[in-house]
């Protein structure tokens, strides 16, 4: 059979010889090779310094990987899918380059008023307001203010100073 009647010459690509030569190179990472352009993660969440944390890396199964970011990343949207890309084809390098919504989910609004919740701001005082409750928390800490009219303090050591009077006054108060 003569190289005219091969049946496989057609299939050839020179873009397949290129990686193949390129691979055969000792100083080119083989890590480009084995990584996609850009694949899919789950945001799992953040870290105490919030840096987002991702699962359902194909190379890291059931791991929890820290990432960094190119884009602005919020809570609410945990659970979304992410578009990763990877470090100099690192696969212990992940970058998230965007946040893919399900098409039943409006776009992210960053006007808080749309949502029930405004903020007046002036020299001398901030007013924030909402539908349900307003909850401040930091670590282990929260203050909770609800519709109801509850203020629920939370935390594992509350001080109440007073240089002047200090009352505490209710329809009834148990301590302990």
């Amino acid at each position: 059979m003569g190289k005219l009647d091969d049946p496989f010459v057609p299939l050839a690509d020179p873009a397949v010889d290129q990686l193949i030569a390129r691979a055969a190179r000792p100083d080119y990472p083989l890590a480009a090779l084995a990584q996609p352009a850009a694949t899919l993660a789950r945001l799992h969440g953040f870290d105490v310094d919030e840096q987002p944390l991702v699962v359902g890396l194909a190379h890291r199964l059931g791991e929890v990987v820290p990432a960094r970011t190119t884009c602005a990343l919020q809570r609410a949207q945990v659970g979304l899918q992410v578009v990763l890309v990877f470090e100099d084809g690192d696969p212990l390098k992940p970058i998230i380059t965007g946040v893919l919504r399900p098409r039943a989910l409006a776009p992210l609004d960053t006007d808080t008023s749309a949502r029930g919740v405004t903020v007046q701001v002036d020299d001398e005082r901030h007013v924030i307001t909402a539908e349900r409750e307003i909850v401040l928390r930091c670590g282990d800490a929260s203050i909770t203010l609800t519709r109801a009219g509850k203020v629920i303090i939370k935390g594992s050591y509350i001080l109440s100073r007073s240089s002047g009077y200090n009352k505490i006054k209710g329809a009834a108060i148990d301590i302990n």
